[in-house]
């Protein structure tokens, strides 16, 4: 059988330079952030703003590998990059003074790692 991939070709792209990212920090949270955007799309993670503001303090910077929910409330500042977000998440997020980046962004400003939410 053969293994199912995504068709998109910027998400082939994004999986790529995780790989190449991974290599040239030494960093495994790359890796394991193309691991799990190479799942099928039914099984990328869904992640609400009260899991996030549960996991985070203030400052901290978190990847998402699918997406991110307004379901909840945050009132610290994080930096938070991910595959796509919903409106709700976007406006709670830059209310409480935190930042949504695509993981491309991510990758450039923070090549040394963040923490992983799923």
């Amino acid at each position: 059988m053969r293994k199912s991939r995504s068709t998109n070709p910027n998400l082939q792209r994004l999986i790529t330079e995780l790989a190449r990212l991974t290599h040239t920090t030494s960093r495994a949270v790359w890796r394991e952030l193309g691991e799990r955007l190479a799942k099928p799309r039914s099984r990328r993670a869904e992640v609400n703003l009260s899991r996030i503001a549960r996991h985070t303090r203030e400052g901290d910077t978190v990847a998402v590998p699918g997406k991110v929910l307004g379901a909840g409330r945050i009132s610290h500042a994080v930096t938070v990059g991910a595959l796509a977000f919903s409106e709700s998440a976007v406006r709670k997020i830059t209310s409480a003074g935190g930042r949504c980046l695509s993981l491309e962004e991510l990758m450039k400003e923070n090549p040394k790692g963040v923490k992983l939410m799923e």
